[in-house]
């Protein structure tokens, strides 16, 4: 078994030390900077400095030789708070709250001790039945588990654990044909999980692990009830994990029915934003954020940027017009295909394109090294959505600069957003730029455009409202007096009211007179037969005129 004293015990000012009873659930934060005793005397004697605390190394986790190889060729030296607080914990099979900003190491703080108890299942042989599901690991998006699938490979590679990844969008059939051959960890979206173990290519009985991904973004999807469904597939022993970037009350709850007695870890508190990331607002019309955009592309000279939109159409719609202005730019949404979106992201990370239009489905899973630039074309909706939008930057200790164009109806917005972060976010003018004096409609149709007056071609003025006089009111009439007729300018025609007329048809004016008939006894008589006759040759339109009017 690993060793975690350097998580068990902790030592305050004094050099008291502070042990942690294992079964209780404890919450751990980091401290960078101690704040003195408040019991220690100001009489006392001022307490030698103390030594630095040596920093920790993935070696001095406990972690397999082949795991550390692993480690070593991706270039991970020193584990981040979020690695060298839940590591231990999880290699002792206890259940874990996990919370840390994006781009903080969440992945390989559940996969690596993962990996390290799951070493006893390993083996190369080529039987499926060797290869039993042992760990599951839910994702909401497909790229979120893409990214997941792809570093936890990296991390088995020595390890002769097999990994797959099953979502929506693609085929079924290779992730059947993987399923078959046999896996122990599965990475998969709710709705394709289900899909296989309704088609029997799946089983949940043998899971020993369960890690729960961006929890908060999963409930805001409305995966509830397929997780529920999962999870009474699963065996009831086994160990739970949950991280996730926000705590909302849905996640709190969810935690409750999923963990047993589990300790609770946050590097940083709830909803908070990575220090390396610069905010800058920018006031800016709905109609000129399009023209702002290309502006600050063009002056900066930025090379990679990922802009955020609110709806698809916006997303479709900004990336043409960024195309016909000469910029290179792609999007991404749910609209697209698999293969799209995987092809738009990989010609992004390959510096290919400059601009990757995204909706906030793609505000989760994207791990983009150094990507300098997150642009916010339109606040998100959800206060949340801005920490998971601006997180694809400043990773992993990098700086990175988070922009946000802000129109005037955005404000209720952006004010929502200052609560959550607990911080004033700063507005800066763009040096250079002129706002246009008339501004197009914007791209989003999130706002409602200006409507043009109804009186406007009626001669009255634009301004009136509709339905009330715009003249004067001296010369309105006084309350009980008849209104008097407006004259219209004499520029002006009047209005043409008469119907014009239609020339008048004798077939349809000519009143009918019917020939007269001989008396009955003279029918069969031969001038009777040709009465008639005549009779029957008459024009039928005629009998629509009235009969002529007596003398």
């Amino acid at each position: 078994m690993a060793s975690t004293e350097h998580t068990d015990q902790t030592s305050d000012d004094n050099g008291v030390d502070n042990g942690v009873d294992n079964g209780e659930a404890e919450t751990f934060r980091l401290t960078t900077v101690p704040e003195p005793s408040l019991t220690q005397s100001a009489a006392a004697p001022e307490a030698p400095a103390a030594e630095p605390a040596p920093v920790v190394q993935f070696r001095d986790l406990g972690l397999a030789p082949e795991i550390l190889r692993a480690l070593d060729e991706l270039g991970y030296k020193v584990p981040t708070p979020i690695q060298t607080q839940a590591i231990p914990h999880v290699l002792r099979g206890i259940d874990l709250l996990g919370g840390a900003q994006t781009g903080t190491g969440k992945t390989a703080a559940f996969a690596l001790p993962m990996l390290q108890r799951l070493r006893v299942h390993a083996n190369n042989s080529v039987s499926p039945a060797r290869h039993q599901v042992r760990a599951l690991i839910l994702a909401p998006t497909r790229e979120l588990a893409a990214q997941v699938e792809e570093n936890v490979r990296a991390y088995a590679k020595y390890t002769m654990l097999r990994v797959t990844c099953v979502f929506g969008g693609v085929s079924i059939d290779p992730q059947i044909a993987q399923l078959r051959a046999g896996v122990e960890i599965v990475v998969a979206t709710p709705g394709r999980l289900l899909d296989h173990i309704q088609q029997k290519t799946l089983s949940l009985s043998q899971v020993e692990y369960l890690v729960l991904d961006e929890a908060d973004r999963m409930l805001d999807m409305g995966f509830m009830p397929d997780i529920k469904r999962i999870l009474a597939l699963l065996p009831e022993r086994r160990q739970s994990l949950l991280f996730s970037a926000t705590f909302p009350e849905e996640v709190k709850r969810l935690s409750e029915q999923l963990l047993k007695t589990p300790i609770r870890i946050e590097v940083a508190r709830p909803n908070a934003t990575a220090e390396t990331i610069t905010h800058i607002i920018h006031r800016c019309d709905d109609g000129n954020k399009r023209r702002l955009l290309s502006h600050l592309v063009r002056s900066r000279g930025l090379t990679q940027v990922l802009v955020f939109t609110r709806t698809k159409q916006t997303a479709r719609r900004l990336t043409v017009s960024l195309q016909q202005e000469g910029l290179s730019a792609a999007e991404i949404h749910s609209d697209k295909t698999q293969a799209e979106r995987m092809q738009a992201l990989a010609d992004f990370k390959a510096n290919r394109i400059t601009l990757l239009v995204a909706t906030d489905i793609a505000a989760r899973g994207l791990d983009i090294d150094h990507l300098p630039h997150v642009i916010n074309y339109e606040l998100p909706q959800s206060a949340e959505d801005y920490v998971h939008r601006i997180g694809r930057t400043g990773r992993a200790g990098m700086l990175g600069e988070a922009i946000s164009l802000v129109s005037p109806g955005e404000d209720e917005m952006l004010a929502s957003i200052e609560k959550l972060i607990k911080r004033k976010l700063p507005v800066r003018e763009v040096e250079g730029w002129i706002p246009s004096a008339r501004p197009g409609p914007g791209l989003g149709g999130g706002h409602e455009r200006e409507r043009p007056s109804r009186d406007g071609d009626r001669g009255g003025r634009s301004g009136a409202p509709h339905g009330r006089s715009s003249a004067p009111a001296s010369e309105r009439p006084a309350r009980g007096e008849p209104m008097r007729e407006r004259s219209r300018p004499s520029d002006r025609p009047a209005p043409v009211t008469a119907r014009r007329r239609i020339p008048d048809d004798p077939l349809f004016t000519t009143a009918y007179v019917p020939p007269p008939l001989p008396d009955k006894p003279a029918l069969t008589s031969p001038a009777g037969q040709a009465a008639i006759v005549r009779r029957r040759r008459s024009p039928v339109p005629a009998l629509l005129a009235a009969p002529p009017e007596s003398a």
